[in-house]
């Protein structure tokens, strides 16, 4: 059975997420927190948190064994993006694009 975990509204950009999530797909959870934990990028430890969320869902709410759950699949899409605008020479203005993401989860006993 197949345990999903979304996270929303993640303020640093899908780009950004998707090295990190790269990482880890089709890893066993133990394994891809081992890999996330020592990435310097601030974005691997929010994928850290969602990825033992998941682990977390599957062993409380499906009795699913955690030393058996492997990532089957996991994703970050762009979420809503916030628009700043900052003032530039002779009246004009520059936009100031602050992105988000969603992470998504898919955890599966192997």
């Amino acid at each position: 059975m197949k345990v999903k975990v979304v996270a929303k509204d993640i303020g640093i950009p899908a780009r950004k997420m998707r090295l990190m999530v790269d990482l880890v797909r089709g890893k066993k959870v133990d394994e891809a927190l081992t890999i996330l934990k020592f990435m310097p990028s601030p974005a691997a430890r929010i994928v850290a948190k969602v990825v033992k969320s998941a682990a977390a869902n599957a062993e409380n709410n499906f009795q699913l064994p955690s030393p058996d759950l492997r990532i089957v699949s996991i994703y970050a899409d762009e979420a809503r993006t916030l628009k700043r605008f900052r003032p530039k020479a002779r009246g004009r203005i520059n936009p100031i694009l602050k992105r988000s993401s969603h992470v998504t989860v898919f955890v599966e006993e192997a």
